[in-house]
């Protein structure tokens, strides 16, 4: 029987554990002292702990340990470190992915545009670092050479801003990748991010399993994905998929992994971007859509035969695509106000099921949410036979998502995916940086509440029935939050999740958590911060802390920086004044709320 060591935690480390028991494999999870109990550890047939998943040395003891011949690297933590892949080969141990050196040449983006270029790839026209920032055509990109996963990106429209943003994505990319080695590309002020799934077997053949797009994203991090791409045309999605099989024959290149291109809609050419040597978070739509003799894909099945030796067996003929399938990453977020991270212990999780629908997570009920790992709890994936199906049956499966006890994005994502411009498919990947999408009217969310607490008076004398002499029954009034609302009798409200407890009512209603206050005139609320104040939007670390106290300050100019799940903040002065109170230092960690600055504005 064969072993495999997940190298992962969550909704991943499940996937992967599915597919391997189907197979007769037998699995092992990893877990660090706050995951122990968490369901990743108790589905395997053996968990070991380590002290953290980063540890090199610490999981490739693990596998030792437990006997295992494999390890699954998933995504994230250690799956593109070549040093971990080296590490594993050195133990005797295969990794399900492909080889050290194949990581060190395509893992990093500066290595791989030479080899794209050499294969001849089309690349985004770029800048040395040590060229002069005024002969730049602006606007352009300052990106992370390693790593992926939009962290270590800034965008630049002026020569000015390149100081504060290159030093910004080299943080960044430091803590994100241990590597600040930066690239400055052109910026494409409109396109679509269409990416490539790619599978080579170590018998030197490699195929592609058709495109995604992954144009609808914030910051460079994906929020909706795709397959297979709506816009573009059959010659684009043979140019594009023939010259990712090729890059990837450039370096003998097996298992898994994505060539991701950037398509200019001002023009309609398309530049390699990077490849990501491992399975994406948004392979689901991939197996959904793509059929090899007319069965459906499992990526992981394939991955795990290539990594025993196994040819592929299959011929570029033979893969075809049949319909469409639409993912949302479900995060702990509050995607209303200013896409904060969120932690909490999650009190009810309920998951949409259906026909056509998906769900890949591993959050359940009092689980403990943190901002020690990264922040997506689920991927729900909605199949339909065109796009316009697939759609309408994701708005409908995030209105039936309902986590409480946390913020997450799901009525964001709803309201999103419901919007004419997704519909029609022209959102681009700089949209979200544009546009603010609208928060559902909170109206139907505060009737169910003020229904909520109507419902335990309808018992006893002395109830609120709504009775009038010669009239008709009255509405009752109920304060919910700050506003009074109406419960008409006999009122039917829309179906939502409610918890009544004594200081508030919690309500999530088509994917949007409420949490509206039952305020108590007697409690101590303390005093409000003032115009002057910064609190801390998110718990988390204060990165910097560019001033001190008796400092005068400019309007908007950074006081500090501070991070959370990987996510920088800059705190900037709301106003000209100077600085009386720094309430923290760099590397402090801070609750929500906590005081930071105070500025007092100039007389």
């Amino acid at each position: 029987m064969n072993t495999l060591l997940i190298a992962n935690r969550g909704e991943i480390a499940l996937r992967v554990m599915r597919t391997a028991k189907r197979l007769g494999w037998r699995t092992v999870a990893l877990h660090t002292d706050q995951d122990a109990g968490a369901p990743h550890v108790r589905e395997a047939d053996r968990a070991v702990a380590v002290p953290s998943y980063l540890d090199v040395e610490a999981v490739v003891a693990a596998a030792q340990e437990a006997g295992a011949g494999y390890v699954h690297p998933g995504y994230g933590f250690l799956s593109e470190r070549a040093p971990f892949a080296r590490a594993l080969a050195e133990a005797g141990i295969t990794l399900v992915g492909p080889t050290a050196e194949v990581m060190d040449a395509m893992g990093r983006k500066d290595a791989a545009r030479e080899i794209a270029v050499a294969a001849g790839v089309p690349v985004v026209p770029s800048y040395a670092l040590d060229d002069d920032p005024e002969s730049f055509a602006y606007p352009v990109l300052v990106k992370a050479a390693a790593g992926g996963g939009g962290k270590g990106m800034r965008v630049v429209r002026t020569a000015a801003e390149l100081p504060e943003a290159r030093a910004a994505a080299a943080r960044e990319a430091a803590s994100s990748f241990g590597d600040d080695t930066l690239l400055i590309e052109k910026y494409v002020e409109s396109g679509r991010h269409i990416e490539v799934q790619v599978l080579g077997d170590t018998h030197g053949h490699v195929l592609h399993f058709f495109e995604r797009d992954c144009s609808t994203q914030r910051r460079h991090q994906k929020v909706l994905e795709e397959a297979p791409a709506p816009t573009i045309s059959d010659a684009q999605r043979e140019a594009i998929t023939s010259a990712a099989v090729a890059l990837a024959q450039q370096v003998s290149y097996a298992n898994a992994g994505t060539v991701e291109f950037l398509l200019d809609n001002a023009t309609g050419e398309f530049y390699f971007l990077e490849m990501n040597t491992r399975l994406q978070v948004e392979h689901p739509v991939t197996e959904e859509v793509t059929r090899v003799r007319g069965e459906r894909v499992d990526l992981v099945e394939l991955q795990l035969r290539v990594a025993t030796g196994e040819p592929l067996g299959i011929e570029q003929a033979d893969v075809t695509l049949e319909g469409h399938a639409i993912e949302a990453r479900v995060y702990a977020e509050d995607s209303f106000n200013g896409f904060l991270p969120q932690a909490g212990v999650a009190t009810h999780v309920g998951w949409p099921r259906g026909d056509g629908i998906r769900v890949d997570h591993a959050l359940e009920p009092g689980q403990e949410v943190t901002t020690s790992f990264d922040p997506m709890l689920a991927k729900v994936i909605a199949v339909g036979v065109d796009r316009e199906e697939a759609r309408r049956r994701l708005v409908e499966a995030l209105g039936r998502t309902e986590v409480a006890g946390l913020t997450t994005n799901t009525g964001f994502l709803r309201v999103l995916a419901a919007s004419d411009e997704f519909r029609d498919a022209t959102i681009d990947t700089a949209w979200l940086d544009r546009h603010d999408v609208p928060a559902p009217d909170d109206a139907e969310a505060r009737l169910v509440a003020a229904t909520a607490l109507v419902a335990p008076r309808a018992a006893g004398p002395w109830q609120a029935d709504g009775w009038r002499s010669a009239g008709e029954p009255a509405p009752v009034r109920v304060v919910v939050g700050t506003d009074l609302v109406d419960v008409p009798p006999g009122a039917s409200v829309a179906a939502a999740f409610v918890s009544v407890r004594s200081n508030a009512v919690e309500v999530v209603h088509r994917g949007q958590r409420y949490v509206f206050d039952r305020h108590d005139p007697f409690a101590d609320h303390g005093p409000e911060a003032g115009d002057g104040t910064l609190t801390a939007p998110m718990p988390g670390t204060v990165l910097a802390v560019n001033v001190a106290e008796g400092r005068a300050v400019a309007e908007g100019e950074t006081l500090g920086v501070m991070e959370a799940m990987k996510m920088e903040l800059a705190l900037k002065a709301p106003f000209a004044g100077t600085v009386t109170s720094v309430g923290a230092a760099a590397g402090d960690l801070v609750k929500l709320g906590a005081v930071l600055f105070v500025v007092e504005a100039d007389a």
